[in-house]
């Protein structure tokens, strides 16, 4: 049940960041929050883990790829 949550809010969080940054590589972005899963995957507390994740995830994309920075 926890592995069907977790590839949600992978896919969410894909989502989100596609949508604020459209010029990305879905898959350079898709890696990026897959790896940010795997960092943070036993976290005790996982109602932050999304959040967290998409964090990691925008410091993982290289900075010359964020349009905002």
């Amino acid at each position: 049940m926890a592995e069907a949550e977790d590839a949600l809010v992978i896919r969410d969080v894909v989502e989100r960041l596609m949508k604020a940054h459209p010029q990305l590589d879905t898959r350079l972005v898709r890696v990026s929050v897959e790896t940010a899963y795997e960092e943070l995957r036993y976290a005790r507390v996982r109602t932050y883990l999304p959040i967290l994740m998409e964090r990691r995830a925008r410091d993982l994309l290289s900075p010359d790829e964020h349009t905002d920075r």
